[in-house]
């Protein structure tokens, strides 16, 4: 009797869930795959500036025009993409409102071709480079879900906007932690342009391109398009503490924080008996500092006790430092024993150089991972001999066909010399 019902339940929950199946047959997977659709939005300076004609003959903004042609034809499907100018509508002379002159042209969803290339068509060069306020914007464009975004800029020229700097605006939008890289692309620039346009690429992980030919600017636009649509693991964004006590837990995850000079920051994270803590942190200068430079990782108990340490220093010659550790955590008995808070504590011995912003604090991402930890007879060293046991054996069999070997041709002199 009690098996029927609980036949009869279990039919009766399966029929439920195929009506509202049938009820709901693609909200809840649609909403998913809006979520996590990968975002692009290419900012394009329309600045008096790009009626110059320097590249292969033809204006800049005719090379942008077809650049963009190209890329939309090419855009993958799962891609939402939106265009942004800037200098595109105002052509005053007003400062105030010129540094205004930023407008979505084309909003960031899902890419109907025929009406993108439209609205690109109609653009002429006309005012100011408002780069600051057109990447404020662009963030604002793309805020929202789970997948990649990107802003792929193209310009010509210096911001014309300031004390608005773009690399700070950069920085302020890199400190938001939503996972937002910036691209940029310099079309032939001067050397005030590239060093803006990299300091902005630099401050969100992006990547910067000098650009002198049209069929340059189409592949670089079109590859940094499609690698939006490459799977990537988006970083989460935490906030390190003062202490161990007030740190947050963090688990198995790709994180970033901001850490100012001089400052430590404090994770935690719980190991059971038998796993292995592995973690690595890369804290990176996106501003000038002095050189000779540090960064320690430090694994302590909870009583303040360190476990184990990783620790590198740099000279100047990178802009990126990293370190890393492992700690296993011994195999218990008990499968009660609780598992052990291991604090995390991230130092670097960075210093702002002269007249340099010391805020917001310099890109920092921890990596944790807790996994299996190692097994007795495969990763413990055997007698003292680890893995040098296979070169022990391999030695042995050596000397024993060697023997053989030996012992084979004497015997066969002996009776060379017998018959003889």
């Amino acid at each position: 009797m009690i098996t029927r019902q609980r036949l009869a339940a279990g039919v009766c929950a399966l029929l439920a869930a195929l009506a509202a199946g049938v009820a709901f047959p693609g909200g809840a997977v649609a909403d998913e795959t809006q979520a996590a659709a990968p975002k692009v939005e290419l900012v394009l300076d329309v600045s008096g500036s790009m009626r110059t004609r320097d590249i292969d003959g033809d204006s800049r903004m005719a090379a942008a025009k077809q650049a963009f042609n190209e890329v939309l034809d090419a855009t993958p499907e799962e891609v939402r993409l939106g265009i942004r100018t800037l200098g595109a509508n105002y052509r005053g002379d007003d400062r105030k409102e010129g540094c205004k002159d930023t407008a979505q042209l084309y909003p960031v969803g899902p890419l109907n071709r025929t009406d993108a290339k439209t609205a690109v068509a109609t653009l002429q060069p006309t005012g100011w480079t408002p780069i600051g306020p057109a990447l404020l914007k662009a963030a604002d464009d793309l805020n929202g879900g789970e997948g990649t975004r990107r802003i792929v800029l193209i310009s010509d020229g210096e911001d014309t906007c300031q004390p608005l700097d773009p690399c700070e605006v950069a920085r302020e939008i890199a400190a938001k932690g939503i996972g937002l890289t910036i691209d940029t692309l310099g079309l032939v620039p001067d050397a005030k342009t590239r060093d803006q346009l990299s300091c902005i690429a630099d401050a969100t992980g992006g990547t910067y391109t000098d650009v002198r030919h049209r069929e340059q600017l189409s592949d670089r636009v079109g590859q940094l398009v499609d690698r939006a649509a490459d799977p990537v693991v988006t970083p989460v964004a935490t906030e390190g503490a003062a202490s161990c006590e007030k740190a947050p837990t963090l688990k198995s995850g790709l994180y970033t924080d901001r850490q100012e000079f001089g400052q430590q920051r404090w994770y935690k994270v719980e190991v059971d008996p038998g796993r292995e803590l592995r973690a690595s942190v890369s804290v990176a200068d996106d501003r000038a500092v002095n050189p000779d430079y540090g960064v320690l990782l430090r694994a302590v108990t909870s009583h303040g006790r360190e476990i184990v340490r990783g620790e590198a220093a740099g000279t100047g010659r990178t802009d990126v430092i990293s370190t890393g550790l492992r700690y296993p955590k011994a195999d218990s008995d008990d499968d009660t024993a609780p598992a052990e808070t291991v604090c995390l504590q991230v130092t670097h011995s960075f210093s702002a150089a002269a007249g340099v912003k010391t805020t917001p604090g310099l890109p920092l991402e921890l990596t944790v991972d807790v996994v299996d930890g190692p097994s007795g007879h495969h990763d413990v060293a055997a007698f003292g001999l680890g893995r040098g046991w296979w070169l022990l054996g391999a030695l042995v069999l050596t000397g024993f066909l060697a023997g053989l070997l030996w012992g084979w041709l004497s015997r066969w002199r002996v009776a060379v010399w017998r018959t003889n």
